[in-house]
């Protein structure tokens, strides 16, 4: 008799083993554990998204690969200007007949600045991360290198540029151009891109710049008069359809394509990261909502 009870005590511990194993292996309640989610397909070329507060990767997809970056580019320029010794965001640039006639010969994508009108750093700041103003790019290049021609000033502050990406540690990240507009050798990765912008996000200014969808300037004329700009609209469209978006900037042109740094805020985690050479402005949209939602997941 006693065996016959043993008998059904160690079928009845066996099989509530088994039960266990199966709600271990399944999740509580039926619900499959974090690892089992289905990694996003993406349409662009590469891609990478990290924890910001801890640096953990979250997701990849040919995240060292050497790539055009485009006007994301811009993130780089913006840190270099924000990281200046004693940095005066009120103090005024002239616009020169230069940077308008620059980016009318390479028709590229501006901030709309007029000849002789006085922009403080600020204000220039916003036009380069908003509507991308790639005359914004050349003033701020121009203010902040150092050199007795323009051409020295501007091949000074790339120089920064480069400098700041080997001082975050970066081997597969170089700039040509103070806009994305590369002269053969502009390049960077989407791991590389993506530990350019945590870096600037730690400046209160660049978040501040980043987040906001729109921007009303008003400059000084050449002959002491004010004009108000029309208004700068942010092209990330994350911003007020991807719930936490904080920023960070777009990118696009023939050879890079289309990219995006992105980054959000969510239950008090953020999560940065980056996209290059996706297929559409809708797409690259697309990749940063599907990367961000499975690192949330995660």
């Amino acid at each position: 008799m006693n065996t016959g009870i043993k008998g059904v005590r160690v079928r009845r511990a066996a099989a509530v083993v088994i039960t266990t194993g199966a709600v271990l292996a399944t999740g509580a309640l039926g619900v499959a554990p974090a690892n089992a989610l289905t990694k996003p397909t993406i349409a662009g070329k590469g891609g990478f998204v990290m924890n910001s507060g801890t640096g953990t990767t979250l997701f990849t997809k040919a995240a060292d690969t050497r790539l055009s970056t485009g006007s994301t580019t811009k993130i780089m320029t913006a840190k270099v200007v924000l990281s200046q010794p004693n940095l005066n965001l009120d103090a005024k640039v002239t616009i020169q007949k230069a940077y308008s006639d620059y980016i009318v010969s390479r028709n590229a994508s501006s901030a709309r600045l007029i000849v002789g009108d006085k922009v403080t750093v600020r204000q220039l700041l916003y036009g380069l991360m908003l509507p991308s103003g790639c005359d914004a790019a050349y003033a701020l290049a121009d203010k902040f290198g150092t050199g007795t021609t323009r051409a020295a000033r501007v091949k000074s502050f790339i120089g920064k540029m480069n400098t700041q990406a080997r001082s975050l540690g970066l081997t597969n990240t170089k700039f040509d151009s103070f806009d994305g507009i590369g002269n053969g050798s502009n390049y960077s990765t989407p791991r590389d891109l993506t530990k350019i912008a945590r870096s600037a996000m730690k400046s209160a200014n660049f978040r501040a710049i980043v987040k906001t969808k729109s921007y009303t300037a008003r400059t000084v004329t050449k002959t002491g008069g004010t004009r108000t700009m029309a208004a700068w609209k942010n092209t990330n469209g994350l911003l007020g359809t991807y719930t936490g978006t904080i920023g960070v900037k777009t990118g696009s042109g023939p050879e890079a394509k289309y990219c995006l740094v992105f980054a959000a805020t969510r239950n008090g985690k953020t999560v940065i990261g980056t996209v290059l050479a996706s297929t559409s402005i809708s797409a690259r949209e697309s990749d940063a909502k599907k990367m961000m939602n499975y690192a949330f997941a995660r």
